[in-house]
């Protein structure tokens, strides 16, 4: 029981490292040319699935913490001149905007696996739960980006189209790709955790 403590503890650790330096610098950030696809979220959802629903909400508040530094400028991560406008009006917006769909990814990421899942570690629900949890964080953020433009009195229909072209094709992308990099990184950790 000791060791499995351990074991959790040091995993959670690694985590939440490997978050903060890929929300603190551009090691977090594939360029696709006009679009950055965003990694920070397989941490959560490899964290959420293989440690469980509390870990995963601890991750997701880190990855909140990350991109609200970003948002206000205090990373190596160039600020978003959207997310710069909405911190430019409401601060408090901003932090919500950053914190909520972060603590999504991991409830969402728990619900789709264990749904899907025959059992603990099974491989069946890893694609699944991370496609809607990479999808739940650009949803959400850019929804909420949207919403608080609106409620602060921002042109909102100035940015629907790049927040809609931006969440298709940049959220689709890294859907993709947090299923391709997640599923061989949870099996590795399966079978070591065993």
């Amino acid at each position: 029981m000791k060791n499995q403590k351990t074991v959790t503890l040091t995993l959670t650790a690694a985590f939440f490292a490997i978050i903060l330096l890929l929300g603190m610098t551009p090691l977090g950030l594939i360029p696709l040319g006009f679009i950055n696809v965003t990694i920070l979220c397989i941490p959560v959802i490899v964290g959420t699935i293989l440690l469980g629903l509390k870990v995963g909400l601890a991750l997701g508040a880190c990855f909140g913490l990350t991109s609200t530094l970003s948002a206000f400028g205090l990373s190596l991560v160039p600020q978003s001149a959207l997310a710069a406008a909405l911190v430019a009006q409401s601060p408090l917006l901003a932090v919500v905007m950053c914190f909520a769909p972060r603590l999504l990814v991991p409830v969402v990421t728990h619900a789709v696996y264990r749904a899907v899942s025959k059992g603990e570690r099974s491989r069946l629900g890893i694609v699944p739960a991370a496609i809607a949890g990479s999808l739940t964080n650009t949803i959400g953020y850019l929804g909420l980006m949207l919403l608080f433009y609106v409620l602060v009195g921002l042109d909102g229909t100035a940015i629907l189209g790049l927040i809609g072209g931006t969440g298709l094709i940049a959220g689709g992308a890294e859907a993709i790709v947090a299923a391709v990099i997640s599923t061989p990184v949870l099996l590795a950790l399966f079978k070591l955790k065993k």
